[in-house]
C-alpha cells in the first residue's frame, strides 16, 4: 500500500451525531463533561485516544474550536500531527501546532497560509491547487515515514474519505445519548448518495470487536470490506 493505514477513531451518540448541536459554540469535549450519565464514562474515550496511532490527522477548524490560536504553548507531544486547513490558523495556531507535535504536517490550498512565514525544524506544508487527499497521504507515507494514521477531522472531511476509499478501519466510542437535529454534524456528512449507481460508494464495513464499557459506553472496531 502507497500510503498509511488509516483508522476512522470518533466518539458518537447513539444516533451518530459527533456535536452536541448545529451551533460553533455546542461541542462534544466541552459538553460531555457538563452533563449527568455522559461525564461519567466519558474518560474512556480519552483512555482509548491516548492509545491511537503516533500520527494524528485533524483540521484546522476543530484545532481553533479548540484554542489552539490563542493558548499558551504546549509541552512536546510524541505524537506528529497532519493539520488540512485553508483559514483557521493564526500564525500563533502554527507555532502552537509545532511546538506541540513531533513532526507537524499542514495541507492547505491556501498560497498564503501563515504557516508560509512559519521557520520551525518540524513544520511541513504540503501545498495543493485542489484537495487529493490521496496524494497527500502517498506524500505523508513516502516522504514522512507514516505507517498508521489516525482520522478524527468532522463529518464532512470523513465523507471525503470514504468515497476515495481511503478508511481502513472504523474505531468508534458510543455514548449513551441521542442528540437529534439534522443540522448536527454525524459521523459522515458530505454528499448524499442520490442514485442507485452511487451504491458502490458505500462503506462496507466487518465488525472486529464490540466491548461494552462502563456506565453504558460501548467501543465498536471494524475494518473495511475487501
Amino acid at each position: 500500500m502507497n500510503r498509511p493505514i488509516t483508522t476512522l477513531f470518533m466518539l458518537m451518540s447513539v444516533d451518530g451525531k459527533i456535536s452536541t448541536g448545529a451551533s460553533e459554540q455546542l461541542d462534544v469535549d466541552k459538553d460531555f463533561p457538563c452533563i449527568n450519565g455522559l461525564k461519567e464514562g466519558l474518560h474512556q474515550y480519552y483512555e482509548l485516544e491516548q492509545m491511537t496511532d503516533l500520527w494524528s490527522f485533524n483540521t484546522g477548524r476543530v484545532q481553533k474550536k479548540l484554542g489552539v490560536n490563542e493558548k499558551d504553548f504546549p509541552s512536546k507531544s510524541p505524537v506528529s500531527f497532519v493539520i488540512l486547513d485553508n483559514n483557521h490558523l493564526t500564525e500563533h495556531g502554527v507555532r502552537y501546532l509545532c511546538a506541540w507535535s513531533k513532526t507537524f504536517v499542514l495541507i492547505t490550498q491556501n498560497p498564503i497560509h501563515p504557516a508560509f512565514s512559519v521557520m520551525e525544524d518540524n513544520l511541513h506544508i504540503i501545498k495543493q491547487d485542489s484537495l487529493d487527499l490521496a496524494d497527500a497521504l502517498t506524500v505523508l507515507k513516502t516522504d514522512f515515514g507514516c505507517e498508521r494514521l489516525t482520522i478524527q477531522s468532522g463529518g464532512t472531511l470523513n465523507e471525503v474519505f470514504l468515497r476515495n476509499k481511503l478508511i481502513d478501519y472504523v474505531d468508534i466510542v458510543v455514548a449513551p445519548v441521542l442528540v437529534g437535529g439534522k443540522d448536527t454534524s454525524t459521523l459522515i456528512d458530505g454528499n448524499s448518495i442520490i442514485s442507485a449507481d452511487e451504491l458502490k460508494l458505500m462503506g462496507v464495513l466487518q465488525l472486529e470487536s464490540c466491548e461494552a464499557l462502563e456506565h453504558s459506553y460501548i467501543r465498536l472496531r471494524y475494518k473495511a470490506a475487501t
